[in-house]
């Protein structure tokens, strides 16, 4: 089938007049909401790294391709839907990670983990809490009201304590959880399980975290 690109090619621009995830030395890997899409019809079958590591996420099995909308990827866990990066993500000491992302259940599955080793992953376990699995070592960081929805989330790790922020709001729960966190696909974990039902729309991730760099995460995050 014949694939189209939409966005643009590495680098991205800066952001005139604004702070861009680029701007950050610590940037690890960003999946830019509607940029670097290759597309299969209307699903995808790649989107490409915005930072300097080419850590780009492909999936060749058409069945397993997230659908695809205005700068939305819809990941449905029957199908297998996810993205994998040939290289390896590896976060050692601090971290951010943020994401635009909306659950259709509660129990929603993967949004990032490692499909080639165990134990590596960040879930959703149920409507207030996210699991997170580190070198086969765990821990969830939840809400303290409410529930998760359509949200813009910041996980940060300072001195392995892990603060979980849901739409600019730090939650109170702070869990630490030390090793190093492997990365290498979107919406599953080893082997082809624990799928992610829902949306994305942005990652980034990064390898180091500061006061500045959440909120400026935030900001951006909150106009997606």
């Amino acid at each position: 089938m014949l694939q189209q690109r939409l966005g643009l090619s590495l680098p991205t621009l800066k952001t005139l007049g604004g702070w861009s995830p680029i701007d950050e030395d610590t940037l690890e890997a960003w999946y830019q909401n509607a940029v670097g899409i290759t597309l299969n019809g209307s699903d995808v079958s790649q989107w490409e790294d915005s930072s300097t590591n080419s850590y780009d996420m492909v999936q060749a099995t058409a069945t397993e391709q997230p659908a695809y909308s205005a700068g939305v990827l819809t990941f449905v866990p029957t199908d297998k839907n996810n993205l994998q990066t040939a290289g390896q993500i590896s976060l050692a000491a601090d971290f951010t990670i943020g994401i635009k992302i909306t659950p259709s259940i509660a129990v929603a599955g993967t949004f990032l983990g490692d499909n080639t080793s165990a134990g590596e992953l960040f879930k959703y376990a149920n409507a207030t809490t996210i699991s997170i699995k580190i070198g086969g070592g765990a821990t969830n960081v939840s809400v303290d009201s409410g529930s998760f929805g359509d949200d813009y989330l910041v996980i940060t790790r300072v001195s392995d304590v892990l603060t979980l922020w849901q739409n600019g709001v730090a939650q109170s729960g702070t869990p630490t959880l030390a090793g190093t966190s492997l990365v290498d696909v979107i919406g599953i974990r080893k082997t082809d399980v624990n799928g992610f039902s829902g949306t994305i729309k942005e990652i980034q991730i990064y390898t180091t975290s500061t006061a500045d760099l959440t909120a400026n995460i935030n900001d951006r995050l909150s106009t997606l």
